[in-house]
């Protein structure tokens, strides 16, 4: 505890940020994510080969807000090295909540063995990180973990299939980490994985003659009548033309209002009770839903597009307290951010059928002006690379790491709450 608490008190309190990646089951919905802690780029050289001082950082503030609060119903993934296996500090994480995975440099002494024994018994499950072959580490530990994580590219193609069979049993579970492209994703599910790291369904897979359909269509018409502040019939008259969109739009919003105000019954009744803005909001997030017009949150790309949409409103209202017309066209920015990945078409031809304002474009295709800055700084947290261009683009919007990480996590929990409205 006193190594940890030591790392704990060394740092800049502040001057950390807290990312976290989605972990995929093999239907591709989401079942866990891993905690990351990230110093701030200007003392990553003190701060980040101290795993003792990152993972307190995490447990410290996971603990204080409540798990839930950062991960809403998922697992959590967090990174222990040795120091922070064998401190009384890991007791603050709740067992049925988290997944500790220890990183590859910890030494498979009998001291270890015997705390993870010992925390087994109290609960908690283990996985192993960065797996790319049969070192001591996992030879010693692999009866005792309830999932081995493999490092696809720490390992070749020709080995992978073999490495899985070995490592693979009954009660022990493989994730494939750093998985980049769909293919990657295919082989390791023909292999047997039963979990996915990586950002490949984020990647718009471009299909040449790929045609949007019907239904997205009417819901790109729409978004373009409400920024054309189009009349309440013309907006209503676009969603009747598919009968099943419609339903389903009525369906969310209702779920969204949860009978406060009565049952809302037509379109119009739609633009009157919630305003543009926000029924614009909710077309947004129907552009995501499955195939039969469901929208399910735990929806990987819905889940970091609607993340992404509500980081950059909360950005422009702490930067711009009040902008509502700001903060609308920031959250626009951040969930059309991956309308390329869902349309499996170019961000250029999404947007020749959609009309946005041309700083909405502008940040889209090119990620410039303010809009732009603050995609990019999502896209880097949400890989954890707090690096020289973060650090640049936080002094380009004058905004704190400690700013960013309030921001952070305030946008979980609207999403986390979010999932609850529709489940």
């Amino acid at each position: 505890m006193h190594a940890v608490a030591t790392a704990v008190s060394s740092m800049p309190s502040d001057e950390f940020f807290l990312a976290r990646q989605p972990i995929l089951g093999r239907d591709q919905k989401l079942v866990a994510f891993e905690l990351l802690f990230r110093a701030a780029p200007e003392h990553e050289d003190a701060q980040l080969t101290d795993y003792a001082a990152a993972t307190a950082a995490v447990i410290s503030h996971a603990s204080q807000l409540g798990m839930k609060q950062v991960v809403g119903e998922q697992v959590a993934f967090v990174n222990v090295d040795e120091v922070v296996l064998m401190s009384d500090f890991v007791r603050f994480l709740p067992p049925n909540k988290v997944i500790l995975e220890i990183l590859e440099t910890v030494r498979p002494t009998e001291g270890v063995l015997a705390r993870v024994k010992e925390l087994k018994e109290l609960g908690f499950k283990f996985a192993l990180d960065d797996v790319i072959g049969h070192s001591e580490l996992v030879s010693k530990l692999i009866d005792f973990v309830d999932v081995i994580k493999v490092d696809l590219q720490g390992v070749s193609q020709d080995e992978l299939a073999a490495l899985a069979r070995s490592l693979r049993s009954p009660g022990r579970k493989l994730l494939a980490e750093k998985v980049e492209t769909v293919e990657e994703f295919q082989l390791c599910l023909e292999l047997g994985f039963e979990y996915f790291q990586g950002y490949y369904f984020a990647r718009p897979a471009i299909l040449s003659g790929k045609k949007i359909t019907p239904s997205e269509m009417v819901l790109l018409r729409m978004i373009e009548l409400i920024n054309a502040n189009a009349g309440n019939d013309a907006i209503e008259e676009a969603v009747k033309r598919d009968p099943l969109l419609s339903l389903n739009l009525l369906r969310l919003v209702n779920s969204h209002l949860g009978g406060s105000g009565g049952r809302i019954e037509s379109i119009s009744q739609a633009l009157e009770q919630l305003g543009r803005s926000q029924l614009q909001r909710w077309i947004q997030i129907l552009l995501y839903s499955g195939p039969d017009g469901n929208v399910e949150l735990n929806s990987p790309l819905l889940q970091l597009a609607t993340t992404r949409g509500r980081l950059l409103e909360l950005m422009t209202l702490t930067l711009r307290p009040g902008d509502t017309a700001g903060a609308n066209a920031a959250f626009t920015v951040g969930i059309m951010s991956l309308m390329d990945a869902l349309f499996s078409l170019p961000m250029e031809e999404i947007l020749a059928r959609v009309d946005v304002s041309p700083e909405v474009r502008a940040a889209l295709l090119h990620r410039e002006g303010d809009y732009g800055a603050m995609l990019g700084v999502a896209e880097e947290l949400e890989g954890a690379q707090c690096n020289r261009a973060l650090a640049a683009a936080l002094d380009r919007l004058g905004l704190s790491a400690k700013q960013i990480r309030e921001i952070e996590l305030a946008a979980f929990g609207w999403v986390r709450e979010l999932g609850e409205e529709i489940r």
